[in-house]
């Protein structure tokens, strides 16, 4: 089942960003650069530093510019986490590429990857969550909460990864096919934001 593989990979990429715990440490990536694993831990990886670059960017005291900075940083891991994510579509694309499908397959409204997206940001939901259970500088009302709302995280990934498992079943036996589309972001492309192709005039 794709999903433990993948539960297993997101955990051991953020528990290791959490031993340095800094935005701009190097990615060690311990798996080989041509496998899914590869992919699957520099997913999360890149989730991980943006998480934090979130957290940063909301500090009520933080100077303009560095709000600035950081909201641009931003926007760049976005697009590389949505590269990333197409990768790993690729690679289902190549793996099913001699399935046939069925005269009544369907097709699924969100591509394998993208919800292994979502399954990388769970993992990530569900790690801070955890750690808030465990603080002891709050009151024990904020435990309880954060108890309720980690068991509901936990829930929703189970139920996410037995999708997914399901959906690749349902790939792989012709009863769904896979129809990827690119993201097509627009506001990083200077030649199709009216602001960035604005300015070149």
């Amino acid at each position: 089942m794709i999903s433990a593989t993948a539960n297993m990979i997101f955990q051991r990429a953020i528990d290791d960003y959490h031993v340095h715990d800094q935005i701009d440490f190097p990615m060690d990536n311990p798996y080989p650069g041509d496998s899914l694993e590869h992919l699957l831990y520099l997913k999360c990886w890149i989730d991980t530093a943006q998480w934090h670059m979130e957290d940063v960017v909301r500090n009520p005291d933080i100077d303009p510019a560095q709000g600035l900075y950081w909201k641009r940083r931003i926007d760049k891991q976005n697009q590389v986490r949505t590269d990333n994510v197409e990768f790993i579509d690729s690679y289902y694309l190549q793996k099913f590429s001699a399935v046939r499908p069925a005269a009544d397959a369907k097709i699924n409204s969100e591509s394998p990857a993208w919800a292994i997206d979502r399954l990388s940001i769970l993992a990530l939901k569900v790690y801070h969550m955890e750690q808030e259970t465990l603080r002891q500088d709050v009151e024990q009302a904020h435990i309880l909460a954060c108890q309720e709302k980690l068991n509901v995280l936990l829930e929703q990934r189970k139920d996410l990864s037995q999708s997914i498992d399901e959906l690749l079943e349902d790939i792989a036996s012709g009863r769904k096919f896979m129809k990827v589309y690119k993201q097509m972001k627009m506001y990083n492309d200077p030649s199709l934001n009216p602001v960035l192709y604005g300015v070149q005039k």
